[in-house]
């Protein structure tokens, strides 16, 4: 009775650590979605806060509409949006933005997904751990998690029908920084091997930075980051950012420099107006259409077929 009793107690237990760990926010039915981390992710709490969409009323609308800022995110994951219609081979892992604080999981995660299928492009958005899990190396626990995710696409090529010479990443804000961070620094993993998708490289065969933030330094006359240290290695990259962009337009700019001094292929786009947080909800701004300028860059690149 007492062994039958305890079995009870033991379910009961696992069965409330599941409930608070069911994710806030989950991807419409018919994606296939996993774990980054099979066994948990490196270092994290056992103790950690439920996963919540912190959005409230008085959060600021974009575009007219609301924004999902998802927090508390400890058991990361990714989840494949493949190519609707013709598949190119191509894919794009993405990395929404929040400050490392939250993630903007709607406005620059599905939406661009959406965007992205539709030019026939497989998109894997990657939901990694927040808050305090960056910039790096302030904390490494983002940078882990985007490189064990390019690894893991790259394993799964075959199966999702992706060619991994084409791999890309795509990052908005904090997410753009987590792409450049990872453009420089995939030559070794951060955490131990876990399977035989860390064998694979994690190097992205292209990038596209948007409205990057931490890239240039504001307190040291926006010196170029020092951490994320831009070689001949580092792979081709489009960047964008607007003039008035209250997080400073120098993060795209003296990234773009550092690209060029490395004789790294870069396509740089500057606009008057935008502000920060615009996502792709087209606006009458014309900074708004930048992902047709990405189409055409990967065109340009040869990672997409050219237009016929």
């Amino acid at each position: 009775m007492r062994k039958h009793l305890l079995l009870l107690a033991a379910g009961a237990a696992i069965s409330m650590s599941l409930f608070a760990q069911t994710p806030a926010w989950q991807p419409a039915p018919g994606h296939t979605t996993l774990a980054l981390w099979p066994n948990g992710a490196p270092g994290a709490p056992t103790n950690a806060a439920p996963e919540v969409d912190t959005t409230t009323a008085k959060d600021n609308l974009v575009a007219g509409k609301p924004v999902i800022r998802l927090g508390n995110v400890a058991a990361p994951t990714l989840t494949l949006y493949a190519a609707k219609g013709t598949n190119t081979g191509a894919a794009v892992v993405v990395f929404p933005g929040g400050g490392y604080r939250i993630l903007a999981i709607d406005l620059e995660g599905t939406e661009v997904c959406d965007w992205l299928n539709s030019a026939g492009v497989n998109c894997v958005l990657v939901k990694y751990r927040v808050p305090d899990s960056g910039p790096y190396p302030k904390s490494s626990a983002a940078l882990q998690d985007a490189q064990r995710a390019l690894g893991m696409v790259r394993s799964h090529a075959a199966e999702w029908h992706i060619d991994p010479q084409r791999v890309g990443v795509l990052g908005f804000s904090a997410g753009a920084h987590l792409a450049a961070a990872l453009s420089t620094h995939f030559d070794q993993r951060l955490y131990e091997p876990t399977d035989a998708a860390d064998q694979l490289s994690c190097r992205p065969d292209f990038a596209v930075i948007v409205y990057p933030g931490y890239l240039a330094i504001a307190e040291q006359s926006f010196a170029p980051n020092a951490d994320i240290h831009v070689t001949e290695k580092t792979p081709p990259s489009f960047v964008l950012q607007a003039e008035d962009d209250p997080v400073h337009v120098e993060n795209a700019t003296v990234y773009f420099q550092a690209l060029k001094n490395a004789k790294v292929p870069a396509e740089l786009h500057v606009y008057a107006n935008g502000g920060h947080g615009y996502g792709l909800r087209r606006t009458e701004l014309p900074v708004t259409q930048w992902p047709r300028l990405v189409e055409t860059w990967l065109r340009t690149i040869r990672m997409l077929p050219a237009a016929h």
